[in-house]
């Protein structure tokens, strides 16, 4: 049942990021295996230009076994998670990157060390977390947010997904992306919470986010299938048509995201965003396609916001 289809990452996204200039990039507790192929991946495309903090020696031994000569490549020195994870933030606070990129790190001991207000990376934004979805051989692209970062998001939290991941549409091209909230139903009721927080949410939309059609509650095959919604009778520009997906919560993103990459072979690339730089957030069980993916794409958003901002 699981797809076979080789992985892809999609090609306009690295023709999107191919004239850029590489954008300097923290690789966070660098060293293993996978955020060293990740780096160079990135670096072979011209997409980054990596800062490699770790334990030298770990990084200059790992470059090696891959064959891969790193002596003009930056390598800031630190030893353990947390201390590569906090410089790597000061340098991000203090313009000196302009993406950070999970390396060899846990995911919470990664982000907790980045949310931190002495860290220097918040802004008026929330953390959130959008995954840009692209199944091979198609040319569409779907964003579902947030599935990694906030687990039982509230409404203004929700809200703060909702703008950021339109953010990211409009840095990739979608002026005026269609967003679904999604629930189990497309009727508002008391029993379903998710439909109520999906309704307030479009109400509100209306007037807080620009660029941008927002409608919900939406089931999911009343937000991406157009004969789902014939049939049902629903009339709605989203409807059938969505570009962005809106989770209720981090359950349903995790579960949606995972059955995309395992059943049709789905390129996932992970980003955060409302910090002040972009921060590509992967999972170790991710392969070289969507760390390649996620690095275009948050290089993209790096150029559109301009560096250090």
């Amino acid at each position: 049942m699981l797809s076979t289809e080789p992985f892809e990452c999609p090609s306009y996204l690295l023709v999107k990021a191919a004239p850029l200039p590489p954008i300097r990039t923290a690789v966070v507790n660098a060293g293993a295996a996978l955020p060293m192929e990740s780096a160079r991946l990135a670096v072979e495309r011209g997409i980054i230009e990596p800062v490699l903090i770790g334990d030298p020696d770990t990084i200059t031994s790992a470059a090696k076994s891959m064959q891969w000569a790193i002596p003009h490549v930056e390598i800031v020195e630190a030893h353990g998670e947390a201390q590569s994870a906090t410089l790597a933030a000061a340098m991000a606070a203090n313009a000196q990157v302009d993406i950070i990129m999970k390396g060899q790190i846990h995911t919470d001991a990664f982000m907790s060390a980045l949310v931190k207000a002495e860290a220097g990376l918040r802004t008026d934004r929330r953390f959130t977390h959008v995954f840009h979805m692209t199944v091979p051989n198609r040319d569409t692209v779907l964003l579902i947010t947030d599935a990694a970062v906030n687990v039982h998001p509230d409404i203004d939290t929700k809200m703060q997904i909702v703008q950021n991941a339109v953010d990211l549409a409009h840095a990739l091209g979608n002026q005026e992306p269609r967003v679904a909230l999604l629930s189990a139903t497309e009727e508002v009721s008391d029993r379903m919470p998710s439909s109520v927080d999906a309704a307030t949410l479009a109400e509100r939309a209306k007037t807080e986010v620009q660029g941008a059609i927002v409608h919900g509650p939406l089931a999911f095959d009343n937000a991406i299938s157009p004969h789902a919604v014939k049939i049902k009778g629903i009339e709605h520009p989203v409807a059938g048509r969505a570009d962005i997906l809106v989770v209720p919560d981090i359950v349903t993103g995790n579960a949606l995201f995972k059955m995309m990459v395992y059943f049709m072979s789905a390129c996932a690339a992970g980003v955060v965003l409302g910090a002040k730089v972009p921060i590509i957030l992967t999972s170790r069980a991710d392969p070289p396609e969507a760390r390649l993916a996620s690095a275009a794409v948050a290089a993209i958003l790096s150029a559109s916001k301009g560096p250090g901002t």
